[in-house]
């Protein structure tokens, strides 16, 4: 947050102004001490004009596996609602949404797309193993797998009528 503020060119009092917050939560923030709720985050990156998920989503890793469960998670302070950043888009990318449909046999072996091209999947029903030809991942019900769309990768259904989706990254 506080690189996100210094950025922006703003002082703590006016960003306590601009979201609504007081300044005591926002230091607290800052030094990492506090633990805001979604409606806090979301005033602050309507506040420093940045998205959500700059504010909740660390660094990448090429290849990134989230299990249904985990995740950075944040908790709404009025309702029983959570909500889990799988994945955010960076400047400039254009993404592509599929449903997939898969029967246990023979793997869906894909070629690399265009260069910079990511992957995300997350299954649904059913069991799968995927992800880069060399080292797939084998995924459950609410697994979340991202990974290099610009390198040999592949989906195997382990189970029948497995299914998920898939978002094809493009930057």
């Amino acid at each position: 947050m506080r690189r996100e503020r210094d950025r922006a060119g703003m002082s703590l009092t006016e960003l306590a102004r601009r979201s609504g917050l007081a300044k005591s939560t926002l230091s607290q923030l800052e030094s990492g001490s506090g633990n805001p709720s979604l409606e806090t985050l979301w005033a602050l990156g309507v506040a420093l004009g940045v998205p959500f998920s700059r504010l909740v989503d660390p660094p990448r890793p090429a290849v990134r596996l989230i299990r249904a469960g985990e995740g950075p998670a944040v908790h709404s302070g009025h309702a029983g609602y959570t909500a889990t950043l799988l994945a955010s888009s960076p400047p400039g990318a254009r993404r592509d949404l599929y449903r997939v449909e898969a029967q246990p046999g023979e793997s869906r072996r894909s070629d690399p797309h265009m260069p910079g091209t990511v992957e995300h999947l997350v299954i649904g029903v059913g069991r799968a193993l995927a992800g880069p030809l060399d080292e797939p991942v084998e995924l459950g019900p609410g697994d979340y797998l991202s990974y290099p769309g610009d390198a040999p990768h592949v989906f195997t259904a382990l189970v029948p009528d497995t299914s998920g989706v898939i978002v094809m990254e493009h930057v």
